[in-house]
């Protein structure tokens, strides 16, 4: 692993201080304070995960020009000695508003209002580790067949962990997701928005990060807040008032989950295996 200093003075920090602080599994992060400024400096392999900041930094740069929630500002991305790294601010955490949860809801419904005319991204990106596939769709149920089922399922089929069973359930599952779905709009979506990638920011509200943005069905944000818990039910309420759900939207919340169980069956098998193809035969078989 390249020496952070290094990266700092690529940057212009060349008086820096630097501490090792928590940055996931992938990742080598310090805690960086120089120039007045402190900031969060993320290293990884560049041959391993290549271009993964760089669309990072685009993804981030998305939502802060698209919603109020806080989102950290990038100082630089780049490259060194086959390592990529990313500078971005340091976000302080703060003590939560007494409207926080309602306040983050509805900014997130604000950030589902920004819509585009196709399903998908201008460049295909990470969710976690694995790449993420944001291939342009004019529908959703065309997008999340291609994109994010049917190339997850035949990955766990080469790697054993499904059958051909499991490919026929998940081939008829995407046949019916026109009628699964109600029809919106492409919105705006943060990808991964789950309790790991918010944190209460020093003015009491919402900041979010890490993100694996696309164009897709918002109740997809949604699945995501409450598959692995830590969203107040005072969220979904704002949210619902700002930009009311479509009726079912609770029934749909595994569909939605979908997804993600699959990138956790890929990254870390165990009980996410079972848990996906439970999903998928949920939905597939039911009437």
């Amino acid at each position: 692993m390249v020496n952070p200093q290094r990266i700092l003075d690529d940057c212009g920090l060349l008086s820096a201080s630097v501490v090792p602080v928590h940055g996931g599994d992938i990742n080598q992060a310090y805690c960086v304070s120089g120039g007045g400024a402190k900031y969060f400096l993320k290293v990884n392999d560049a041959k391993l995960y290549p271009g993964m900041f760089e669309k990072e930094a685009r993804g981030l740069a998305a939502l802060h020009d698209k919603t109020g929630l806080v989102v950290p500002g990038i100082l630089k991305v780049g490259n060194l000695d086959q390592q990529q790294y990313l500078v971005m601010e340091w976000m302080e955490p703060g003590k939560p508003a007494t409207n926080f949860w309602e306040n983050f809801g509805s900014l997130l419904a604000g950030l589902h209002r920004q819509k585009q005319e196709y399903f998908g991204w201008e460049e295909d990106n990470y969710i976690g580790s694995l790449p993420q596939v944001n291939t342009i769709a004019d529908s959703w149920p065309l997008f999340f067949a291609d994109c994010r089922i049917m190339p997850l399922v035949r990955r766990l089929f080469d790697e054993n962990s499904f059958s051909k069973r499991d490919i026929t359930t998940a081939e008829i599952l995407c046949k019916k997701l026109d009628q699964l779905f109600p029809g919106e709009p492409p919105a705006l979506l943060h990808g991964d928005l789950w309790s790991g990638n918010y944190m209460v920011a020093a003015n009491g509200h919402a900041a979010v990060y890490d993100p694996a943005v696309y164009f897709g069905h918002r109740e997809m944000d949604i699945g995501m807040t409450s598959l692995f818990g830590g969203f107040d039910q005072r969220f979904y309420t704002a949210y619902d008032e700002a930009f009311p759900l479509e009726t079912g939207w609770r029934e749909r919340l595994q569909l939605t989950q979908l997804y993600p169980l699959l990138v956790h069956a890929l990254l870390f098998g165990g009980h996410y295996i079972s848990n996906a193809k439970e999903v998928m035969t949920r939905y597939a078989w039911a009437p």
